[in-house]
């Protein structure tokens, strides 16, 4: 287990309001002022699965794919990894973060930065696919 799991999720059955429309992210658009249902985020991120964690990103790796340092990650351990998924991977005990690609059948593991090197594994190098990461959430005010 990384040192980075804060513990498998729980249901909150916390119900937040969500308003029947979108908001613009470009130019504004008129307020919309009445709700349409209600949104539970452990149903979002299918948090009451017992497969589903929870893990705190670490570093800046991810950041050109939207991931941060100290944003937490949402891994689902049941799902099948595929080439394109930001994956959990375990590499001899160390735990990354990264996505998941393929070079001449070998795994490749991409950094979203340009300043940090792919990881090639070798034949000989162990690889456990420990969960793919199905949402963050980002921290937007730091007061």
């Amino acid at each position: 287990m990384p040192a980075l799991l804060l513990g498998p999720a729980t249901t909150s059955h916390l119900r937040l309001p969500l308003f029947a429309h979108g908001v613009a992210a470009g130019f504004p658009s008129p307020a919309d002022d009445h709700r349409d249902t209600a949104l539970s985020l452990d149903q979002l991120v299918n948090a009451q699965a017992a497969h589903t964690f929870l893990l705190r990103a670490q570093g800046d790796s991810m950041q050109d794919a939207g991931i941060y340092d100290g944003d937490i990650l949402v891994v689902d351990r049941a799902a099948r990894a595929l080439p394109g998924d930001v994956i959990i991977a375990c590499i001899d005990n160390e735990f990354t973060v990264k996505t998941l690609t393929y070079e001449a059948g070998l795994p490749v593991l991409m950094p979203a930065n340009p300043n940090f090197p792919p990881l090639r594994l070798q034949q000989s190098e162990a690889l456990e696919i420990w969960g793919v990461v199905t949402h963050s959430l980002h921290k937007h005010r730091f007061r």
